[in-house]
């Protein structure tokens, strides 16, 4: 009996053994950083992909706030993926420079937007990153970004960049220029908080002007309440009042950028 005991123990475990040794890997979320360069700047960014499919698919690139490629900006492009698209969380600064200091990042902000061509240039790079993964379907491309970030896919829509669509989250909205007239291929969907005290409402008027102006199809949703870095649950931990984690404006806002996929994606 003892013997019969050790035998069918034995045979389980082989058993179990040769059921794992034939089942597939468990799919996965991966992530693979991405170093590359801007004149003298190495910039590291970092791809997201679901593996459970070989099949090409939309691309997002996804821009930092004016803190730097932390944390946060990575989680987004995560999201992203799980939701079946390739994602690239872009590096806008280099050097792996991230703060929590409001005047750093300023300082920072104001190095990459002093210049607008040396702005887009470097957002494009990013988007070269992107572009060139195997699984990303040719064309398929769209960008989205926080704050800075926001400002950042803006400045890449009045540049003629090929995208599909640029989605601006409690963005800085810079003015569409007279140049870009005619010339914006990307639909623009911008979602603010309406007690956003960094961007006046003589700013917003501007923006959507410039906007109508230049023949773009966007669109603005702003949201009562929310503050500026509304989707951010860590806005609070900064020590700016006008930095508010606002649930249901993170909730709306990330379900209208869905849709805008959906629609420009036909997915």
């Amino acid at each position: 009996m003892h013997m019969f005991r050790k035998t069918h123990h034995l045979v389980a475990l082989i058993t179990a053994v040769g059921l794992f040794l034939v089942l597939p890997a468990q799919a996965a979320i991966q992530e693979k950083a991405v170093t590359y360069q801007h004149d003298d700047t190495v910039l590291t960014g970092y791809l997201y992909w679901d593996d459970s499919s070989t099949a090409r698919r939309p691309g997002i690139l996804v821009i930092h706030e004016w803190w730097g490629l932390n944390a946060y900006a990575k989680r987004r492009a995560k999201m992203l993926a799980e939701l079946g698209y390739v994602a690239f969380a872009a590096d806008m600064y280099g050097n792996h420079q991230v703060t929590d200091k409001p005047e750093q990042a300023g300082a920072w902000m104001q190095e990459i937007t002093a210049d607008i061509a040396y702005w887009r240039e470097r957002a494009n790079l990013g988007l070269a990153q992107l572009r060139q993964h195997p699984l990303v379907a040719p064309g398929e491309l769209a960008a989205i970004g926080y704050c800075f970030g926001g400002g950042t896919v803006l400045q890449m829509a009045y540049g003629g960049t090929d995208l599909k669509a640029v989605v601006g989250f409690h963005a800085s909205l810079p003015a569409a220029p007279a140049e870009a007239k005619d010339k914006i291929k990307a639909r623009i969907l911008v979602l603010h908080g309406a007690e956003d005290t960094f961007v006046s409402p003589a700013v917003v008027e501007n923006f959507q002007k410039k906007l109508s102006a230049a023949h773009a199809n966007w669109e603005m949703d702003i949201y009562g309440g929310a503050h500026h870095s509304f989707t951010n649950p860590d806005a609070g931990q900064f020590g700016i009042p006008n930095l508010q984690y606002n649930q249901q404006a993170d909730g709306r806002s990330w379900t209208r950028m869905q849709a805008l996929f959906q629609e420009v994606f036909k997915k």
